[in-house]
């Protein structure tokens, strides 16, 4: 929920108040020993530019942030359940996710990331990754070492065609609609600076989707390891979200 309606809900006097248990509580959804993703799974990694567009500073301007974003792709056969965050999974129980498809998105990882380029994405693929795994990606330059790097590459040049992004990299963009809707649905937009704080709730949300008590149990125990964010830490800038950039 949003720091409003978290305010509200405990009928606290200010707003900084809320927001503050609110990051605190976010510190703790980022396991510091947390594992590669992938393995026997296949994974697709892609980028998008998260936030809205800028009026009134000329064309091509945006005050957007870049995301890289790595997700599995298992078997439809082998979800635990129907999948909570698409709306279709509640409307037919047989239905497990996936839009339809025989695959469903396992666990997945986000990354606020400065840039594009090799230097950016090679240290999200190796820290999110497991090495070996098979990589699915786009025919973006800055995937092109990742083969060196002991990943099974499988690039697929995009190139703006819809077609090919929906049969190459279908459960990315899913995790990508998904994560737009709810940064502006519930949050109505984030700032860049603690944008990567709600990427943290959004995947510990995602990852444990089929088990909540499993989740509340394990943000009490991260808790106990990770630091969290003091008051001033979190307005002056100094505080740097778990999972970010710097930590890679």
């Amino acid at each position: 929920m949003s720091a409003l309606q978290f305010q509200k809900l405990l009928g606290l006097t200010r707003y900084e108040t809320a927001y503050h248990m609110l990051h605190k509580l976010r510190a703790a959804m980022v396991r510091p020993d947390r594992d590669g993703i992938g393995g026997e799974w296949p994974v697709e990694v892609d980028e998008k530019w998260v936030g809205g567009a800028t009026q009134g500073e000329g064309r091509g301007v945006h005050h957007k942030t870049l995301v890289v974003g790595a997700v599995e792709v298992r078997p439809r056969a082998k979800a635990p359940g129907p999948d909570p965050n698409l709306p279709t999974g509640q409307a037919n129980p047989k239905h497990r996710g996936g839009h339809g498809r025989g695959i469903i998105a396992g666990r997945l990882r986000l990354q606020v990331v400065p840039g594009r380029t090799r230097k950016e994405l090679e240290p999200f693929v190796l820290a999110a990754v497991a090495p070996g795994s098979h990589v699915l990606t786009d025919g973006w330059t800055g995937y092109d070492n990742l083969t060196k790097l002991g990943y099974r590459h499988d690039p697929v040049p995009i190139q703006g065609d819809q077609a090919n992004t929906e049969a190459h990299l279908p459960m990315i963009h899913i995790v990508f609609g998904n994560l737009d809707a709810w940064l502006l649905g519930i949050h109505h937009g984030v700032s860049q600076k603690h944008l990567q704080a709600y990427l943290n709730e959004f995947v510990f949300r995602f990852n444990r989707r089929f088990w909540p008590m499993v989740a509340f149990r394990s943000a009490l125990a991260i808790a106990t390891k990770q630091e969290a964010p003091t008051y001033d830490g979190l307005y002056d800038g100094t505080w740097a979200h778990p999972g970010g950039w710097m930590d890679t």
